[in-house]
């Protein structure tokens, strides 16, 4: 090899970029178009289902129904309130009000005028001592309503109240149940008051009533029938319950769940036989005979 002569040697086969390489195949935006659809769909994420929303209670220092705070101080009931509104009877801080729906604060005055006053006071309660056989409210399964008893010749000729009925009472309803095959002192009345007072939901005014039973009953059925009973999955309120004889309880209630007293005795292996209402709050059945009625005097009160 002579000096100065520069041996070539064979060049390496370039190795091609792969990582720089187009697809084969069509381009442009047919192709692209062909790609999409070949990919599979696209689903947008579900949403969370909404949170349930909670009931926001009533603010017991905030506005209320005018007729709602009538009926909660015990001036009328809630049909009365409304039609003492509409008739401009009702002041509140010494302004009539008339319009139905009005809205008043805890602490504002509310007052009757004259006319609602004298409505009211012409409006009776009368107090029957209930037969078996009659039921407290609508006429039912062939059996008279009690309110078909109050007629001018079966009231009572020891009514001391001084009232003579004429006819018969218009929109006369029981204030509070009794059983057909029960006996005792109902009261019906046209007064929304009385009947708020002795059968609302927040009523204190107490039942007393004399129970003839049949079976037998050791100490911890009577600590039951005072308090630890469940009726229809709801808990009964603290009851007295104590014997008047050796065949008769004397119950005392503040609640009037439909046969309440014979499906507690039941829970307890009694059997009623008898069942009279003698007391409501302060007012007594005394010596008002059955199937006649008199009228709740002036100087007495539930």
């Amino acid at each position: 090899m002579s000096e100065g002569k520069k041996l070539s040697l064979p060049r390496k086969a370039a190795t091609p970029d792969t990582s720089k390489q187009r697809s084969v195949g069509p381009s442009g935006p047919r192709a692209r178009k062909l790609q999409e659809a070949r990919q599979p769909a696209r689903t947008a994420p579900a949403a969370p289902p909404p949170r349930p929303s909670r009931p926001v209670a009533a603010d017991p220092d905030g506005p209320q129904r005018l007729s709602k705070r009538m009926t909660e101080l015990g001036l009328c009931s809630r049909r009365e309130a409304d039609d003492y509104i509409a008739r401009g009877w009702v002041r509140v801080d010494g302004v009539v009000i008339s319009e139905l729906g009005s809205r008043v604060l805890p602490h504002q005055q509310i007052e009757l005028d004259r006319a609602a006053q004298a409505m009211q006071a012409q409006r009776a309660t009368v107090l029957l001592n209930k037969p078996i056989g009659y039921v407290s409210g609508q006429a039912e399964d062939g059996y008279e309503p009690a309110a078909v008893l109050v007629t001018p010749d079966n009231q009572w000729e020891g009514d001391v109240s001084g009232r003579q009925l004429h006819g018969f009472l218009r929109n006369l309803a029981p204030a509070g149940r009794l059983d057909i095959d029960s006996t005792g002192l109902l009261v019906l009345t046209q007064d929304g008051r009385i009947a708020k007072q002795l059968i609302g939901d927040d009523s204190e005014v107490d039942k007393e009533y004399l129970v003839r039973v049949q079976g037998h009953l050791d100490d911890k059925g009577l600590r039951l029938l005072n308090h630890g009973l469940t009726l229809d999955g709801v808990k009964l309120r603290p009851a007295q319950v104590s014997w008047q004889n050796e065949d008769q309880l004397r119950f005392v209630l503040r609640e009037g769940r439909k046969r309440q007293i014979r499906r507690m005795c039941e829970l307890v292996g009694l059997t009623v036989v008898g069942l009279k209402r003698v007391r409501i709050g302060r007012v007594k059945l005394g010596i008002l005979p059955p199937g006649q009625w008199r009228f709740l005097g002036t100087d007495e009160s539930f």
